[in-house]
């Protein structure tokens, strides 16, 4: 049920707030507005106010907003309507606007994606608070995921501090796993302090290589207690934010890792939680949850390693960032699809998404809302490919328009649009398809 409710609200609202966008821009640069829709299809529900007819639609894999005078058959059919009989032209029609009006109206749901990523970025981090890591001291390096030509970060100790990457002196994990994304395909050097060492590693090509460089490396984050939810094992234990974990069924915790790693492997088992407060020690007994996790079940306690509240302007600046990251790490991913250094079958569909939607938000708000944020850029970047019927499509379209000073027919712009739908359903099919061999295990 939480899975189902997350991916509902998740598809829900991205797709309004999209939608939303083209809405508010066609209203700005005066288009009439005939038809608001959330969902495809059948209309299931809906009231007209003024000139627009808001309705919630059968299938909610999509919306639509039918604009005045904008010619285009194939959205009718997937809306369940026929388009309207033929019409006197004015003003306020779509194609009657410059191609300024029309890209703006175009590009404005991408543009509210991306606008909607940056506030719930920023929102989480205010609200929530964000990772505290300004260190590029390392816990471990898992060795199994390391690509080709870094091999030698295997040898990398425990708790080394990296203070040197090629030419960057990184001060933060995010600055250290940035250089290692976007340093040229090449040799790089690394230095490390306490203990000193030097390691010399070839940064791949491939985007998808980098990537997997980067989650080799897992930072070392201090045990300390950042929040606990409540009545969770750890608040009917009596644990504390600013509680230092020390031991987990007497088994030694050093920093964070080490507490997941104790606590996953214990579901459902009662277990002694050795923890510093204010120099005392102290130890606590928590019957630990049993949840669904990679490779089974798994221990939960119910406790988030420590954050730092952003203040409006950092907010911003985070949210921002993290959108721009994560949009470049998307269309690297979709340069890799295409130039094939990256397997076909990573493309996933709504079983992905319904299965990421429900591990998020058991995690929590702040997990379910970053998740949406990410959603919502590849919603954006998604709408933008230039396949006719999506947002790109039309900006194709009118590209051509401009270069040839004369539009496309109405003929011609639904059958490319048809095209397009084909092209459409056919990445579609094969998303799902490659669901369904995941979920057998092939």
């Amino acid at each position: 049920m939480t899975t189902l409710l997350a991916t509902v609200v998740l598809l829900g609202v991205l797709i309004f707030v999209h939608e939303l966008g083209h809405f508010l821009a066609a209203k700005a640069v005066g288009i009439g507005v005939e038809r608001f829709s959330i969902g495809l299809g059948p209309r299931v529900w809906g009231y007209t106010r003024g000139e627009t007819e808001y309705v919630l639609s059968a299938i909610p894999l999509g919306g639509y907003v039918k604009m005045q005078g904008m010619e285009d058959e194939v959205m009718e059919h997937l809306e369940g309507g026929a388009a309207d009989a033929p019409r006197r032209r004015d003003q306020r029609d779509f194609d009657a606007k410059p191609i300024w009006a029309r890209a703006f109206v175009i590009s404005a749901g991408v543009i509210m994606n991306m606008l909607f990523a940056v506030l719930l970025y920023g929102a989480t981090a205010a609200f929530w608070g964000f990772d505290n890591l300004p260190t590029t001291r390392v816990m471990a390096v898992a060795d199994s995921t390391l690509p080709a030509g870094a091999e030698a970060l295997a040898e990398m100790p425990r708790g080394a501090e990296i203070v040197q990457v090629g030419e960057i002196e990184p001060t933060s994990w995010n600055q250290l796993l940035q250089s290692f994304l976007e340093s040229p395909a090449g040799p790089l050097a690394l230095a490390t302090a306490s203990p000193s060492a030097r390691f010399e590693i070839t940064i791949p090509e491939a985007a998808e290589d980098r990537r997997a460089l980067a989650r080799s490396l897992v930072p070392w984050i201090e045990p300390v207690v950042g929040a606990v939810e409540p009545g969770s094992p750890a608040d009917q234990a009596s644990i504390e934010k600013g509680d230092r974990v020390t031991s987990v069924a007497g088994a030694p915790v050093a920093n964070w890792s080490d507490l997941l790693r104790e606590i996953g492997a214990r579901p459902g088992e009662r277990v002694e939680i050795g923890l510093l407060r204010d120099g005392a020690a102290l130890v606590r007994v928590a019957e630990l949850e049993s949840v669904d996790g990679e490779g089974g079940e798994r221990g939960r306690l119910g406790i988030t390693r420590e954050t730092v509240r952003a203040g409006l302007g950092e907010a911003a600046v985070i949210g921002v960032n993290r959108t721009v990251f994560d949009t470049r790490r998307i269309l690297a991913f979709l340069r890799d699809l295409v130039t094939l250094n990256v397997s076909p079958r990573e493309v996933g569909s709504l079983g992905t998404i319904a299965q990421v939607s429900g591990q998020a938000a058991a995690q929590g708000m702040a997990t379910f809302l970053n998740f949406m944020a990410l959603f919502s850029i590849n919603l954006a970047i998604l709408n933008m490919l230039p396949i006719p019927i999506l947002d790109g499509g039309h900006m194709v379209f009118l590209g051509l328009e401009l270069v040839r000073g004369q539009r496309l027919t109405v003929k011609q712009r639904i059958r490319w649009s048809q095209v397009g739908l084909v092209v459409v359903v056919a990445i579609m099919v094969w998303a799902l398809g490659n669901d369904v061999l995941r979920l057998l295990g092939l």
